[in-house]
C-alpha cells in the first residue's frame, strides 16, 4: 500500500464504521459475525469501484460522513439514498466517481433508509482481526467508529470501476415485511402470542442498533409456568423476546448466546431490508408453515 493512498475524516457522522463480510467460524469463541448489515448494498459498492469481493468499505448511519482524499481515489456511494457532494458541488450516487487529491467527498443524511455504503477502490486497508476488518460494536473488535481527523489507509486498486444501470437494489422499506420461521422456543409462548405476532403491526424503535432491531408494539405473552432459559446459542435473524414481551430482531453484531426465548428466526435474505428500516417504520411478520 502506498502511504499516499489514504483518507482523512473531516466529518465522522453519528456512527460510521469500517465493515466487510464479517467474521465466520468464531462464534464458538463468543465472537459475533459483524460485517455490513445491508449485504447487497455492500457487495454492489465494491463492484462499482472494481474491488475484490470482501474488501472493506465505510457504513454510515443516518448522518453520513465527509472524507478528504490524500491521493486521487475512485469512490462509490450506495445503500440508503443520500445527497453526495464533491468539494461542495453535486456528485452522483450509485455510480463510480473520481475524488481528486485534496477533494472532500461528503455523503449527507439519507433521504430515506438508514445506512449508506461508501467504497473506495483498493478498500479500507485497516489491519484485520480474526480474519476481518469489520468493526464489532458488541465485542469491541476491529477499528473503532470513525472520529473527526482520523487517517484511514486505502489499499492498492485492483480492478476497473463499472457502471450498472439500473442498480439492482430495492428502495428502503416503507413497511418492513419479514418472514418468520417459528421456533426454536415458540412453545414458550401462548397461542394468542403467536397470533398477535402475525396479526399486529410493530414499529422500529429508535433504540435499534447494529446488535438488533428493537420493536414497539403489543407485548408477547409467555405460556404459563415458563421461567427463564439457560443461555443457549443465538443465530443471525433470531427474534428474541425479553421479559417486557417486545421482540428484538438480532442483526450482525448480536451476542452469540442468550437466555431469553427465541420465538422465531427471520431468513437472512430479509435482513438487508431490516438494516434500512428507520425508526418508526411499520413492521409486519409473516410466519412460515412448519
Amino acid at each position: 500500500m502506498s502511504a499516499a493512498r489514504a483518507l482523512r475524516v473531516v466529518r465522522a457522522g453519528p456512527l460510521t464504521t469500517v465493515q466487510d463480510r464479517g467474521r465466520s467460524g468464531v462464534a464458538a469463541l463468543g465472537v459475533p459475525r459483524a460485517g455490513a448489515l445491508d449485504r447487497p448494498a455492500y457487495e454492489l459498492a465494491n463492484r462499482l469501484v472494481g474491488n475484490e469481493p470482501g474488501a472493506a468499505v465505510l457504513e454510515t448511519t443516518l448522518g453520513g460522513a465527509a472524507l478528504r482524499a490524500l491521493a486521487p481515489l475512485t469512490a462509490a456511494v450506495v445503500g440508503a439514498p443520500a445527497p453526495v457532494r464533491l468539494d461542495g458541488g453535486p456528485a452522483p450516487w450509485g455510480e463510480p466517481l473520481l475524488v481528486p487529491e485534496g477533494a472532500v467527498l461528503d455523503v449527507g443524511p439519507p433521504t430515506h433508509g438508514v445506512r449508506s455504503y461508501v467504497a473506495f477502490a483498493g478498500g479500507i486497508d485497516v489491519p484485520p482481526q480474526l480474519g476481518s476488518r469489520s468493526a464489532d460494536l458488541l465485542a469491541g473488535l476491529g477499528p473503532a467508529p470513525l472520529a473527526d481527523g482520523l487517517l484511514l489507509p486505502v489499499g492498492l486498486r485492483c480492478g476497473e470501476p463499472v457502471r450498472i444501470e439500473p442498480l439492482p437494489l430495492p428502495a428502503p422499506p416503507r413497511t418492513l415485511l419479514l418472514r418468520l420461521d417459528p421456533g426454536p422456543r415458540a412453545d414458550w409462548f401462548t397461542a394468542e402470542a403467536l397470533r398477535v405476532l402475525a396479526a399486529s403491526r410493530y414499529t422500529v424503535s429508535a433504540a435499534s442498533n447494529r446488535v438488533g432491531l428493537r420493536l414497539h408494539g403489543t407485548p408477547l405473552e409467555r405460556a404459563p409456568g415458563r421461567g427463564e432459559l439457560p443461555s443457549e446459542g443465538m443465530v443471525l435473524g433470531a427474534v428474541q423476546v425479553p421479559p417486557d414481551g417486545l421482540p428484538v430482531l438480532f442483526l450482525a453484531d448480536h451476542p452469540t448466546t442468550g437466555g431469553y426465548p427465541v420465538i422465531g428466526v427471520v431468513p437472512v435474505a430479509d435482513l438487508a431490508a431490516a438494516a434500512q428500516a428507520a425508526p418508526g417504520t411499520p413492521v409486519r411478520f409473516t410466519p412460515t408453515a412448519r
